[in-house]
């Protein structure tokens, strides 16, 4: 690897991603485009409605993602991706991948572990 350490710049892009929602905040809007805070709402379980507000306005300070506010009563609220915010789907994807193989690797390793000790 050749990123100087003291250069690196994980630790910015983990400050923009880093938290249990915001990766599936992002993962349902790149999956179903533009959604209203509802749908949102709807399809992100157990957040609460205070967390998801928090969560798209700091992914909305980034240039992640895109709110537009229809002039209109009720209020009507959209969020998309930016195009900008499109550059991350093969990073979630690859942490999706990273992921999935450390919980097998884990298995394994737990499986390993239980079968020398019942040796």
């Amino acid at each position: 690897m050749t990123i100087e350490p003291e250069l690196c710049k994980v630790e910015d892009a983990l400050g923009i991603l880093v938290g249990k929602w915001k990766p599936i905040i992002l993962l349902h809007l790149m999956k179903n485009g533009t959604q209203r805070f509802s749908e949102l709402k709807r399809s992100v379980l157990g957040i609460t409605q205070k967390m998801l507000t928090k969560q798209l306005r700091e992914l909305e300070d980034e240039d992640i993602i895109e709110r537009v506010v229809y002039p209109q009563v009720p209020p009507k609220v959209e969020y998309s991706i930016t195009e900008y915010g499109k550059s991350l789907e093969p990073i979630l994807a690859a942490m999706h991948e990273w992921g999935t193989n450390h919980t097998i690797h884990k298995q394994q390793k737990l499986m390993k572990k239980t079968t020398e000790q019942s040796s």
